[in-house]
């Protein structure tokens, strides 16, 4: 049974961008697996609290992500 796991920062994605990317990592596993394994196929979105989650050693807080986000 394939499992993925997706980490985001708290806060920074909404309840429907959530949705979407569980969908598509769904739909990228099953393409690569088969139909038949679709019921067995999870994958679990974890949000990690702001300050806790690090690029290159240094914290980054959620604002700093919706700000890089809001830039794009």
């Amino acid at each position: 049974m394939p499992l993925a796991t997706i980490k985001v920062i708290e806060g920074v994605f909404s309840g429907h961008e959530k949705q979407r990317m569980i969908e598509n990592v769904s739909e990228a596993i099953i393409a690569v697996e088969g139909e038949n394994l679709r019921e067995k196929t999870v994958v679990l979105l974890e949000e990690i609290k702001g300050g806790d989650w690090a690029f290159g050693g240094k914290t980054v807080a959620t604002d700093a992500v919706k700000k890089l986000r809001a830039s794009r």
